[in-house]
């Protein structure tokens, strides 16, 4: 098993297989016809029976001498898989090497891309040793790119192996950041250092307010200006003040319990090599998106899955972490498990709280109601694809009707909730509607401490 990564420059999978040969039909059918026309000349004194096995006898037994024998110290043959992803990202190139034993005359080779139907292939050794091909990069994260499975083959097919275990090469498609320009802010900062505007008095940040001098305050920051139109008595002096600089703790929570695709007709029974995006694509692309603008604005990032409890990556910052954030989202995938959740999972005093769901049930708006009634700022990133309907029957018309309407109100509830909502998937003609979103919930102003 291995994985692709497109910021590596390949990956290898490779495994060595102790094959079994097994004898040809036509050899040992070679031998049966060989014995039995031995056994006729000699039972009927006819020479010429006995002349007409000897070839038979002499081809069946090189035959068996012919096979490979694996020797003591390990395997006869071996599968070795590399890929690369092009520098576009939209093509996955696989190089595929059979390392056959002596002897071999043909190597088949069964190949499945992307979990389509596989292909056969019947090579000689010099070709088997390089195979190569290419694979479209339809989706983000995991995904099975190649399921291999080869024998080996004789001279005439005198011999052969029986089919060695199947070898995955999975692919771990990073998915691309776009561009944040504004980030919304939880409404109240609760770091000490970064590159926010606090509401509370600090170093760092804009002017504040012209305060009289107490204890603690620096001696250069007092005003003479100010203390001279002030002051009323000789010892009273005037400080200028300024806003501190905090960071923000964002915490990023995907809804990874199901991934449908743009086909509402395919909903049930989604396939990974399916055209279109998947709500996946669109949840990874949008948390790792936020979650590299916000690590390059010096702000605290960490990852949640309502899917599972493993998949977990505490808020922290620094490039590392950022790396470590954007793997966790990149490996999300469906786990075809679903468990109900007593209390939501714990998150950090004042943090901003996006929920990336497809918000077709109710477990991602009721986490997101209780995560706002507990006091933090929480976003509803809506990540389910335009629908199509083309080809619905009637009666399935109506079920997704049904299901729109669910959702529709599920949304009314979580903004009359207090929750924001913000569609990632630009709809067609409108390029810029995300960016504006986002500067709606930017412009949103904290309340004071």
């Amino acid at each position: 098993m291995t994985e692709v990564v497109p910021d590596r420059a390949s990956e290898q999978a490779s495994e060595r297989t102790r094959v079994v040969p097994l004898t040809g039909a036509g050899s040992l059918a070679a031998g049966v016809v060989a014995v039995v026309l031995a056994a006729a000349g000699v039972l009927f004194a006819r020479a010429d029976l006995v002349l007409l096995a000897l070839p038979l006898a002499v081809s069946a037994a090189w035959a068996w001498a012919s096979r490979p024998v694996a020797g003591p110290e390990g395997p006869v043959t071996g599968l070795t898989v590399r890929v690369a992803p092009d520098a576009d990202r939209r093509l996955v190139r696989y190089r595929v090497g059979v390392a056959p034993s002596a002897g071999t005359d043909a190597v088949h080779v069964r190949v499945s891309v992307l979990g389509t139907t596989p292909h056969d292939l019947v090579v000689t050794p010099a070709r088997a040793a390089d195979l190569t091909g290419e694979a479209p990069i339809l989706h983000s994260g995991p995904q099975l790119l190649l399921r291999l499975q080869h024998r080996l083959l004789g001279q005439d097919v005198a011999w052969f192996t029986a089919p060695a275990r199947e070898l995955d090469a999975w692919q771990v498609v990073t998915p691309q950041a776009v561009p944040v320009a504004s980030l919304p802010l939880p409404r109240r900062l609760q770091g000490m250092t970064g590159t926010h505007q606090s509401a509370r008095p600090g170093d760092g940040g804009d002017f504040r307010d012209v305060h009289p001098f107490a204890p603690g305050d620096r001696l250069r920051r007092i005003d003479w200006r100010a203390t001279a139109r002030r002051s009323r008595q000789a010892d009273e002096l005037f400080v200028r003040r300024t806003s501190a600089l905090a960071d923000a703790t964002v915490v990023l929570v995907l809804d990874s319990r199901d991934d449908v695709g743009e086909n509402v007709d395919d909903w049930t029974g989604h396939t990974p090599d399916g055209q279109g995006v998947t709500s996946l694509d669109l949840a990874r692309e949008a948390a790792a998106s936020l979650a590299t603008a916000y690590a390059a604005a010096g702000d605290r990032v960490g990852v949640q899955d309502l899917a599972t409890q493993v998949r977990v990556v505490q808020p922290g910052g620094g490039a590392r972490h950022r790396d470590r954030v954007v793997r966790a989202i990149t490996l999300s995938r469906p786990s075809g498990s679903r468990f109900t959740r007593l209390r939501a999972p714990v998150v950090p005093a004042g943090a901003l709280v996006y929920v990336f769901s497809t918000f077709l049930d109710d477990e991602a708006p009721r986490m997101a109601t209780l995560w706002r009634a507990g006091g933090h700022r929480v976003v509803a990133v809506d990540v389910l694809p335009a629908p199509r309907t083309a080809g619905l029957q009637a009666h399935e018309r109506i079920a997704f009707r049904l299901v729109a309407l669910e959702r529709e109100e599920r949304m009314r509830t979580l903004q009359a909730s207090g929750v924001e909502l913000l569609r990632w998937e630009e709809r067609h003609g409108r390029t810029g509607e995300r960016a504006a979103a986002l500067r709606t919930l930017a412009r949103a102003g904290r309340s004071p401490r």
